[in-house]
């Protein structure tokens, strides 16, 4: 029996069977099937891309790159018309990297010019990735001086390398961003960290953009003063997430954020940084103020990443402080985690990078005393005894939904080994438990 031929009626029409493949018989059920020689087949239904519903198209082309959807566009007219549709511009992601640099793939400059020219008054969500060149994040600052006619909402400037944005003159990229402030009128969420974003910029924001801003994440931004992020706090009532580096944090900021007109903060992230040992100050934050954020958002998470070396610690946790996540990016002392179980009552989570070799056994035991919310805890180059770390497990029990150890921080003693501390944490966990293994590449 000869083969049957496939005729091709479109790019979007699917293959459908010829005539020539069998003789079409209905079975009393209704549905088609294929008879050929002795075997009764299903018939395959006929698949025509090209009058899928636009929701369905708009949907796929929004997971496509810029350029998969420049190429999606040319299979047939149905598909051209959803690539202009607005809704397909209002989220997007520019891509500035340099060949030699970088392996990002970019996104080519006609292509954005394209977009500017045709699509600029649909961008709603949009952010900047751009590799560590001067170059990339130049050309950001040249497309966000181009953004005159947009209503953007979201706005992120993301640096995959630094520095990036730091190496763009002041003037330069103030400017650029000055534009989107001014024209938008609603922006309500910016994510600009490690930028060279300044107090007279902030107030051009707040000026356009008081009543709609929700989020402002800005760490590493040298050239913004208290008085500025403070002139953010008071006027942005609807701010809802604030994220910042340390020496920004004041007193006066913190009763900012707690007055009655005030809506009530639902994320802090303060990063607690030191490029040079013993070259910077850190100041002290009163209990006061710290309570009475508490008092107006009882139920904000206050996140704090401190990249110290241990002789900076001094100033931090010698009062109670309402902090609810902490990692520790560097060595962190004896000392300073035994303050902590001593006055971070709130504590959910908490992350140890490392320690010296002095075993943490009284520091754990306390933080399961006094922490009543922990919930998670990772230890990486530490040392606890395998009898400390029992006890620590059955004082948190099954409330630690995440519990990371590394298997050498363990020290074996004469109460559990490593076979027993598995079964036994198991157990009081409710639940499979192993200590995670340093892979060995």
């Amino acid at each position: 029996m000869k083969r049957g031929r496939v005729n091709i009626s479109s790019k979007c029409q699917g293959f459908a069977p010829s005539e020539n493949q069998g003789r079409l018989k209905r079975h009393k059920s209704g549905n088609p099937s294929f008879v050929q020689g002795d075997s009764t087949l299903p018939q395959k239904p006929v698949e025509d891309w090209g009058n899928l519903p636009h929701h369905v198209v708009l949907h796929i082309f929004q997971y496509l790159s810029l350029v998969d959807r420049a190429r999606a566009s040319s299979v047939c007219r149905r598909w051209n018309d959803v690539f202009h549709i607005p809704d397909l511009w209002r989220r997007f992601e520019f891509e500035l990297n340099q060949p030699a640099t970088s392996y990002l793939r970019s996104t080519h400059p006609d292509l954005i010019q394209q977009i500017i020219k045709k699509h600029a008054q649909h961008l709603q969500y949009v952010s900047f990735k751009v590799d560590s060149c001067t170059e990339s994040a130049e050309a950001a600052c040249n497309i966000l001086s181009q953004l005159v006619n947009c209503t953007i909402k979201t706005l992120g400037l993301i640096s995959t390398a630094r520095p990036s944005f730091m190496d763009v003159s002041q003037s330069h990229f103030v400017s650029a961003l000055t534009v989107v402030f001014v024209n938008s009128k609603s922006l309500s969420s910016i994510k600009i960290d490690d930028t060279p974003v300044d107090d007279p910029s902030l107030k051009v924001l707040v000026a356009n953009n008081s009543d709609t801003l929700k989020l402002l994440k800005m760490s590493s931004c040298p050239h913004v003063s208290p008085a500025g992020i403070l002139c953010v706090a008071d006027q942005c009532h609807g701010l809802r997430e604030l994220a910042l580096n340390y020496h920004l944090l004041s007193d006066e900021l913190l009763l900012a954020l707690s007055s009655e007109k005030h809506v009530h903060l639902e994320h802090l992230r303060i990063d607690v940084v030191s490029e040079n040992p013993g070259q910077t100050q850190f100041h002290t934050i009163k209990k006061s103020s710290w309570d009475a954020l508490i008092r107006h958002s009882p139920k904000v998470n206050i996140v704090m990443y401190f990249f110290l070396y241990e002789e900076e610690f001094e100033p931090f946790f010698r009062e109670e402080t309402p902090v609810t996540h902490l990692y520790f990016g560097r060595a962190v002392s004896k000392d300073m985690l035994g303050r902590i179980g001593l006055n971070c009552p709130r504590l959910v989570e908490l992350v140890v990078c490392a320690n010296g070799l002095e075993p943490l056994d009284e520091e754990l035991i306390r933080i399961a005393e006094r922490c009543k919310s922990l919930t998670a805890i990772g230890l990486g180059e530490c040392e606890v005894t395998c009898s400390g770390f029992m006890e620590f497990v059955k004082m948190c029990g099954g409330r630690l939904n995440q519990l990371s150890i590394m298997e050498e921080v363990l020290i074996p003693d004469n109460r559990y080994n490593m076979e027993q501390i598995h079964s036994e944490v198991s157990k009081h966990l409710g639940r499979i438990w192993f200590p995670d293994m340093m892979p060995t590449w």
